[in-house]
């Protein structure tokens, strides 16, 4: 009973703010875009905390890999050190599909807001919005929002169930078949979207895309026109309206670099990779033992050496002037001076 009572003040909520926003703008079509964007903003929080995680995912990715290589064969240890990798570094991967599972259930509460009839009941009832629908004053870019793609070009009767009435009576959809095309455009825009949408996620997503995640860009859209054939258009008008927000919410993530993001060099990733090779780090600076020229490059010990080499007599290292000055010091000083001779 809590469940139902939860349930159906959901969808009273949602009908008073759609007709509210029939007040301001007296369109059925623009208050359920108003109302899309409202439900957007309401829901921006969790598109945020959705692009964290791919950047948090993004950036532990060349982890994941590595313990992908070592726990190969052993799957339940694979399992139990990658999700310590997400508890270390505060990494849900299931936060990414928050959004878009909450798009479902405010999905079903609309159908039941917008269909015809018992919809309207949940419209407040001394409302203007009540009155337009009950007129099936409606139409919104050649279409009427109460009828769907496959009740296009006719007149619907509506049956009555015993015990409830039909304020409304038939549904005028039109006429002829040059009148569908609105709606079938709808429906057309609906499929695209949403296409469009679960690719440009799969871009943003780190790792390689596997073959689940391409089924799931197919079948998406292709159920959505399945079931939207069904809906009413102002129901495919929301639909289309959130994916063209997500479109450009996440085309602006990617412009700012918020998503996607390559690790950069010298990080953690590049030291992952270069630890694997089986050698040691030989950036410079990094400590870790490999030197950026050979001994024999430095002009200090190489001159010495070369020119103790070139001295007479024996004891003639070079390396210490000091110790035969005819045979260190002075023997490059005479070799010198016979170069110059000749």
């Amino acid at each position: 009973m809590i469940a139902v009572a939860w349930w159906q003040a959901l969808l009273n909520g949602l009908g008073a703010v759609l007709a509210w926003l029939y007040t301001l703008v007296p369109n059925y079509g623009v208050a359920i875009i108003l109302l899309t964007l409202g439900i957007r903003v309401v829901l921006l929080p969790l598109a945020v905390k959705q692009v964290r995680s791919m950047q948090a995912m993004q950036m532990i990715q060349p982890e994941v890999k590595r313990l992908q290589k070592q726990f190969k064969g052993d799957r339940q240890r694979l399992n139990e050190e990658t999700m310590k990798l997400y508890k270390t570094h505060g990494v849900n991967p299931f936060s990414g599909c928050l959004p878009l599972l909450l798009q479902f259930p405010i999905l079903i509460a609309l159908f039941q807001v917008l269909r015809v009839p018992g919809g309207e009941v949940h419209i407040p009832k001394d409302s203007r919005l009540r009155e337009a629908i009950v007129r099936q004053d409606t139409d919104f870019a050649g279409t009427n929002l109460l009828c769907s793609a496959s009740q296009a070009g006719q007149t619907v009767h509506i049956p009555v169930k015993e015990g409830q009435t039909n304020p409304i009576g038939d549904l005028d959809c039109g006429h002829g078949g040059p009148v569908r095309i609105p709606y079938y455009v709808f429906l057309a825009a609906m499929i695209g979207t949403t296409y469009y949408q679960q690719r440009q996620m799969q871009k943003a997503s780190p790792g390689p895309v596997n073959q689940q995640q391409q089924l799931l860009s197919r079948i998406m859209p292709a159920f959505f026109g399945f079931i939207g054939f069904g809906f009413p258009a102002g129901l495919v008008l929301y639909w289309t309206t959130t994916n063209f927000v997500q479109i450009g919410q996440q085309a602006y993530m990617l412009s700012r670099g918020m998503v996607g993001q390559k690790a950069a060099p010298g990080d953690s990733g590049e030291r992952v990779e270069k630890k694997e090779g089986g050698g040691r780090d030989r950036r410079p600076g990094s400590g870790g033992g490999g030197r950026t020229r050979p001994r024999s490059a430095d002009p200090k010990r190489s001159g010495g050496d070369t020119q103790g080499r070139k001295g007479r007599g024996p004891g003639t290292g070079g390396s210490s002037p000091n110790r035969n000055p005819k045979g260190g010091a002075g023997g490059q000083d005479g070799d010198r001076k016979k170069r110059r001779k000749r």
